[in-house]
């Protein structure tokens, strides 16, 4: 299986992180919790919704995006947002790629975007609409990515 990374900035809802820690578990991606938490790791909606996964994910706690670009400095970073054009079906992923989504209340911080246009990626959806789950939104960019590679 692949070694996909997924990263939540400031992730706010436990539901949401829970059910990516799942994602997580089913898919052998890792998992990046970055910044400050809007819940306590012990939350129990937040275990609730990752089940038993838990002990099948590599989780690592980060205190900055910028700390986590230090560590890795020659992985690609696509950032997932709603306010460029280009959409995450048009990019040729690869193995160790990380996915980078923002709180769910409002998203990537406008700076990091500005700084990372080139890899800012959009899912497509009707226009009158703010944004997708986040949890859904993890899930659909991370499948488009394993079926590039033929997982």
């Amino acid at each position: 299986m692949s070694k996909f990374n997924i990263v939540l900035i400031e992730p706010e809802i436990p539901q949401n992180t829970g059910n990516i820690v799942r994602l997580c578990a089913c898919t052998g991606a890792n998992l990046y919790l970055v910044g400050k938490l809007g819940f306590s790791i012990s939350d129990k909606h937040l275990k609730r919704a990752g089940l038993d996964y838990w002990d099948d994910v590599n989780i690592t706690r980060v205190n900055s995006f910028a700390e986590l670009k230090e560590q890795h400095p020659t992985s690609n970073f696509y950032f997932l947002t709603t306010k460029y054009p280009h959409k995450y079906t048009e990019t040729r992923y690869k193995d160790g790629d990380f996915f980078v989504f923002g709180p769910e209340s409002r998203g990537i911080d406008e700076k990091i975007l500005c700084e990372n246009s080139d890899f800012c990626r959009t899912i497509p959806m009707k226009e009158d609409q703010r944004s997708l789950n986040l949890s859904n939104s993890v899930a659909i960019v991370l499948y488009e990515a394993i079926r590039q590679i033929g997982i």
